[in-house]
Protein backbone atom coordinates (compact mmCIF):
# COMPACT_ATOMS: atom_id res chain seq x y z
CA UNK A 1 0.00 0.00 0.00
CA UNK A 2 1.50 3.48 -1.05
CA UNK A 3 0.36 5.66 2.13
CA UNK A 4 1.30 8.58 0.61
CA UNK A 5 -0.70 8.16 -2.84
CA UNK A 6 -3.67 7.11 -0.08
CA UNK A 7 -3.31 9.95 1.92
CA UNK A 8 -3.28 11.94 -1.65
CA UNK A 9 -6.74 10.90 -2.63
CA UNK A 10 -7.90 11.47 0.75
CA UNK A 11 -7.37 14.79 1.08
CA UNK A 12 -9.39 15.24 -2.41
CA UNK A 13 -12.89 14.36 -0.36
CA UNK A 14 -14.72 16.66 1.35
CA UNK A 15 -14.01 17.50 4.83
CA UNK A 16 -17.86 15.45 6.37
CA UNK A 17 -16.36 12.56 4.38
CA UNK A 18 -13.28 12.45 5.96
CA UNK A 19 -14.66 13.00 8.97
CA UNK A 20 -16.81 9.54 8.24
CA UNK A 21 -13.62 8.27 6.94
CA UNK A 22 -11.87 8.61 10.36
CA UNK A 23 -14.57 7.61 12.43
CA UNK A 24 -14.65 4.08 10.40
CA UNK A 25 -10.70 3.87 10.66
CA UNK A 26 -11.14 4.32 14.42
CA UNK A 27 -14.18 1.85 14.68
CA UNK A 28 -12.29 -0.80 13.27
CA UNK A 29 -9.09 -0.25 15.37
CA UNK A 30 -11.56 -0.32 18.60
CA UNK A 31 -13.31 -3.60 17.37
CA UNK A 32 -10.05 -4.78 16.75
CA UNK A 33 -8.81 -4.29 20.32
CA UNK A 34 -12.26 -4.09 22.33
CA UNK A 35 -9.93 -4.27 25.84
CA UNK A 36 -6.12 -2.99 26.06
CA UNK A 37 -3.60 -5.29 27.74
CA UNK A 38 -2.97 -3.64 30.87
CA UNK A 39 0.38 -4.14 32.54
CA UNK A 40 0.64 -5.47 36.32
CA UNK A 41 1.33 -1.88 37.40
CA UNK A 42 -2.59 -0.79 35.81
CA UNK A 43 -4.29 -3.84 37.01
CA UNK A 44 -2.81 -2.94 40.87
CA UNK A 45 -3.77 0.48 40.66
CA UNK A 46 -7.29 -0.29 38.95
CA UNK A 47 -6.87 -2.57 41.74
CA UNK A 48 -5.85 0.07 44.88
CA UNK A 49 -8.52 2.52 43.51
CA UNK A 50 -11.79 -0.01 43.23
CA UNK A 51 -10.33 -0.87 47.35
CA UNK A 52 -10.12 2.31 48.17
CA UNK A 53 -13.59 3.44 46.69
CA UNK A 54 -15.50 0.45 48.50
CA UNK A 55 -13.80 1.04 51.80
CA UNK A 56 -14.40 5.19 51.31
CA UNK A 57 -17.44 5.43 49.38
CA UNK A 58 -18.48 8.89 50.74
CA UNK A 59 -14.90 10.31 49.78
CA UNK A 60 -16.10 11.44 46.27
CA UNK A 61 -16.49 14.48 44.59
CA UNK A 62 -19.15 16.09 42.11
CA UNK A 63 -18.42 17.18 38.73
CA UNK A 64 -19.69 20.67 39.62
CA UNK A 65 -16.95 20.24 42.86
CA UNK A 66 -14.27 19.59 40.59
CA UNK A 67 -15.00 21.79 37.71
CA UNK A 68 -14.95 24.58 40.37
CA UNK A 69 -11.90 23.24 41.65
CA UNK A 70 -10.39 24.08 38.64
CA UNK A 71 -11.32 26.95 37.80
CA UNK A 72 -10.44 28.58 41.53
CA UNK A 73 -6.57 27.51 40.47
CA UNK A 74 -6.59 29.64 37.63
Amino acid sequence: MDIKATLTEIATLSIEDRIRLVQAIWDSIAAEQMSPDLTDAQKQELDRRIDDDTTHPDNTLTWEEIKTSIQGQR
